[in-house]
């Protein structure tokens, strides 16, 4: 069996590998060497700018006498004004108690210290763009460790627990964590997970799988009435995660609303891949995900135009998908939308962080001993991205405050993650994150390139506003490149609870606007300055807009097609999704 594909270099020896690869185990699958470069290139530059560091020493000197007078008002009880203030998304130090010396003092001088370091570590001249970004990561990271909210004797609110309790609390911390660490090294899943069964709790609206290959099973949805529209709709989620997202409890499950809506629905479910799919790559995911499952569609429902849907990096496929399909002219589809899916990758959001030469050399070489990227290495690169509302702010409330977060649907999703097949996340990293091949014109798909002009269909786009993973602005850019009606959509929330918004979801809200093909380039800042915010979810809006594009209600197509080669094989929610 072959171990290479046309990206990895000539000259990589096994012995490399294998020491990279151990390595890799020790480091999170984070490459030293990319780090090395960074910091090097920073303090290379930062001695030899006088200026700069003269600046940082004045900073210095003026937070000290800023922080000094403050304590100085504090403790002879003079109303003072902080020094400084939390920024909006940092709620560490939001509880009265926290207004008090001195704990206002522990926090203060946090803050000033984060402040002055991500002053040294920016604006630095000659530094790369990438490397500031590194350094300026890693020394936040390094310096959350500190935060006087993590520790019981700087958290007031920990230490009032802590009193009023007689250190009950921090029992329940320590049969937390132990419990936790217990089912980790056992690699089992966190508390709460086994309430959420795939096909029992969540996952649960009917429907059949009607095809199965090596790489995916499609599944049909049920109608829930006697008439739909007679456009089908095609779901192509991220392999990165389990479909039911789209899918999870009635309440919230985004196939329920179609179906109720009146569309039928088909949705592609991913194979768990293992080391006997290391050699799959991007083009298979084109062939035989995406066509294989439009071709199953048109089968089952011939003669009618597809509204396609992809999520995350599976929206990302669906484009390269249908830019080829619309350089071909073939003429399959009859709407493209995209939730939190990026076509340009130039402003990708704190994942470039993870992302240069060396760690992507650093990743391959870690899959190729594999044949996979293990889900630990995907679920803590995310988790450092929001460091402070993943890890920091659940070790506080569950270890030292001693109370257990309730497992939700959500959560239990979150924890069932998938693998990724060696070739293809290294062709995905290398052709699109380092190379932006897609949005440049030389992605090839077959023996030609497919651009996202090529696209050929009205498009839908769904940005979110706190989504850290694609981040909105990257996500908006599909409206400079395609040629056709593109209508864009900023909803509140992050990249998965912003997509995941039933109508009767509190507290949310979106803009909504249409640009026809034809009209000029709108920035993004411009954009959100320019389009009204409506209270509530989006999904109506999406809706009601599937609804403009497609026809009038008919009688349902039946599950499957036998005679077309594509018969029911078993319930919903299917095999794959089930794999461990």
């Amino acid at each position: 069996m072959t171990m290479e594909h046309p990206t990895t270099p000539k000259h990589v020896f096994p012995i490399d590998r294998f020491l990279h690869a151990g390595e890799a185990r020790l480091t999170a699958g984070l490459s030293p060497s990319s780090a090395l470069s960074a910091y090097l290139d920073w303090a290379a530059h930062l001695a030899n700018s006088p200026g700069k560091i003269g600046e940082l020493f004045e900073k210095a000197f003026r937070k000290s006498l800023k922080f000094n007078a403050h304590v100085g008002e504090a403790l002879l009880e003079k109303e003072g004004t902080p020094c400084i203030e939390p920024l909006a998304q940092d709620n560490r130090f939001r509880g009265e108690d926290w207004r008090r010396p001195p704990y206002i003092f522990y926090y203060q001088a946090f803050l000033l210290l984060q402040q002055w370091w991500h002053n040294a570590t920016t604006s630095v001249e000659g530094v790369s763009d990438h490397h500031q970004d590194v350094v300026a990561f890693c020394a936040r990271q390094f310096l959350d460790v500190f935060a006087p909210s993590n520790f019981l004797l700087t958290n007031p609110e920990a230490l009032k627990i802590t009193l009023e309790s007689g250190g009950m609390n921090l029992v329940r911390g320590a049969q937390n964590f132990f419990e936790d660490w217990a089912r980790a090294a056992l690699q089992k899943p966190p508390l709460g997970t086994e309430n959420f069964r795939v096909g029992k709790d969540v996952a649960i609206t009917p429907g059949k799988v009607v095809y199965r290959n090596n790489l995916i099973e499609v599944i049909q949805y049920a109608p829930s009435g006697k008439t739909v529209h007679p456009e089908p709709v095609l779901i192509v989620p991220a392999w990165i995660m389990k479909y039911y997202i789209l899918d999870l409890s009635p309440h919230n499950s985004l196939v329920k609303y179609l179906v109720d809506g009146g569309h039928t629905v088909f949705m592609i479910s991913w194979k768990n891949p293992h080391e006997e799919d290391r050699n799959l790559g991007m083009d298979d995911y084109i062939d035989g995900g995406v066509t294989a499952a439009l071709a199953a569609v048109r089968a089952i429902v011939p003669e009618e135009k597809v509204h396609a849907v992809g999520y995350c990096i599976g929206g990302t496929l669906l484009s390269i998908a249908a830019a080829a399909l619309g350089r071909d002219g073939e003429d399959r589809l009859k709407s493209m939308t995209l939730f939190a899916a990026q076509t340009d990758f130039t402003e990708a959001g704190e994942l470039m962080l993870f992302i240069d030469q060396s760690q992507i050399a650093y990743l391959e070489d870690l899959m190729w001993d594999k044949g996979y990227l293990d889900t630990k290495q995907m679920t803590g690169a995310f988790q450092m991205l929001r460091s402070n509302d993943l890890i920091w702010s659940r070790i506080v409330h569950e270890y030292l405050l001693g109370n257990r977060r309730a497992m939700i649907d959500l959560m239990a999703w979150n924890a069932d993650a998938t693998r990724m097949p060696y070739r293809m996340h290294s062709e995905y990293l290398r052709k699109l994150f380092l190379k932006n091949a897609f949005a440049e014109g030389h992605y090839y798909v077959g023996d030609k390139p497919a651009t996202p002009s090529d696209i050929r269909v009205p498009i839908f786009a769904v940005g979110a506003e706190k989504d850290h993973v694609a981040p909105w602005k990257s996500v908006y850019k599909i409206n400079f490149f395609a040629d056709v009606e593109v209508t864009f959509l900023l909803t509140s929330g992050g990249h998965n609870a912003g997509i995941i918004s039933p109508p009767d979801h509190p507290r949310r809200h979106h803009r909504i606007a249409t640009k026809p093909g034809c009209d000029p380039y709108i920035s993004p800042e411009d954009w959100i300055e320019t389009t009204e915010e409506h209270p509530g979810s989006w999904w109506p809006a999406w809706q009601a807009w599937l609804v403009k594009h497609s026809g009038a209600r008919r009688k349902p197509p039946a599950m499957g097609k036998a005679e077309a080669g594509y018969p029911p094989l078993c319930d919903a929610p299917g095999t794959y999704v089930l794999m461990e």
